[in-house]
């Protein structure tokens, strides 16, 4: 099985921006947490990151034929306003859970609204980048 984790803008800098928010873990770390991840659920893991929409769109897309099974998306503030990233996740059919390390839900009021998490199944938000994790073993436990 291979799950693929797509990072949108400015996830490259964790460990670097707004740590009272994000953690200071940097992007490295995340990207160990993930593979480590990987190699215990026994799965395929690939990640992802573009502060650019179209790359993001574009990934979406490929993975409709690259085998991938199943998708974690942190879209950023692209969750907040991208209809096109919203659009492209409900183009395919793979399970798909949008993940978010600060809890959206107690911040800014532009960031409680999510335009891409009903083109999800599930969504996860304010558990870190324990998180991620979370995603995974959702999609594995059940959609594998």
């Amino acid at each position: 099985m291979k799950i693929l984790v797509i990072n949108g803008p400015n996830l490259n800098f964790l460990g670097i921006r707004e740590k009272n928010i994000y953690g200071n873990q940097d992007y490295d770390y995340l990207l160990n947490l993930i593979g480590e991840k990987g190699k215990a659920r026994g799965i395929t893991m690939e990640v992802f990151q573009s502060n650019h929409e179209g790359a993001i769109i574009d990934r979406i897309q490929d993975a409709y034929a690259d085998g991938t099974d199943g998708i974690v998306i942190n879209p950023g503030a692209y969750t907040h306003y991208s209809y096109a990233i919203r659009d492209a996740l409900a183009s395919i059919q793979l399970p798909k859970v949008e993940i978010h390390i600060s809890d959206i839900t107690k911040r800014e009021e532009f960031r409680k609204i999510s335009v891409t998490a009903p083109a999800c199944d599930k969504q996860i938000y304010g558990h870190g980048l324990e998180g991620y994790l979370e995603a995974i073993d959702y999609i594995l436990d059940n959609f594998s």
